[in-house]
């Protein structure tokens, strides 16, 4: 049984900064990459960041120079290092585990608040 857990959000003004954490536990084999999520009100899901076996890194348009994702592979634990805030990034933020033998996402956290206020 896995389970994600995700921590740092809060309420912060456009220019802020946020750092979110995701710690997994259980017991997870041949993981392929951890990413972030986020889904605002209204809106479909939409993927943020992700960090893949090897150290490669992958953002979406929308934070690249703004956002950073990093993790450390013992601990199991990613996180989401975030600057230069805008309002359009609030959202409720979300962690993923992609396993090697599955194509999709199959781990997921309940999410965390973003809020940004202008």
């Amino acid at each position: 049984q896995v389970q994600l857990v995700e921590s740092g959000g809060g309420l912060v003004q456009a220019g802020g900064s946020l750092r979110l954490s995701c710690a997994a536990s259980g017991r997870i084999f041949s993981v392929y990459a951890m990413g972030w999520f986020r889904q605002a009100p209204g809106k479909e899901r939409e993927f943020v960041a992700s960090s893949r076996s090897g150290g490669m890194t992958d953002y979406a348009d929308s934070v690249k120079g703004r956002f950073t994702i990093s993790r450390d592979n013992a601990k199991n634990t990613v996180y989401l290092q975030m600057n230069s805030l805008k309002p359009e990034d609030t959202a409720i933020y979300s962690c993923a585990i992609r396993q090697t033998t599955l194509n999709v996402w199959g781990y997921w956290g309940q999410g965390t608040q973003v809020t940004v206020s202008s």
